[in-house]
């Protein structure tokens, strides 16, 4: 298991990686429909994506908890 310190990069890491598949696949299937190779030229288009949604998720994730704090009431 991974020691709990590390949870908001497991976190990042995971929430990334789908958003990222997700996403890319989407967007693949927009632009180009289910042609021959897609499965690859999907594959490729979301290691691209996960190399940026990585770090930018680490970014922003510090940002995102400050809004929803201001937005969400108190329990």
């Amino acid at each position: 298991m991974i020691p709990k310190r590390f949870e908001p990069l497991v976190f990042a890491f995971f929430m990334s990686m789908l958003m990222s598949l997700l996403m890319s696949g989407v967007i693949t299937f927009i632009n180009l429909g289910v042609v021959n190779g897609f499965v690859l030229l999907w594959l490729n288009a979301f290691i691209k994506a996960f190399s940026i949604a990585f770090p930018v998720v680490l970014l922003v994730v510090p940002l995102v908890r400050r809004i929803v704090a201001r937005v969400v009431a108190p329990s």
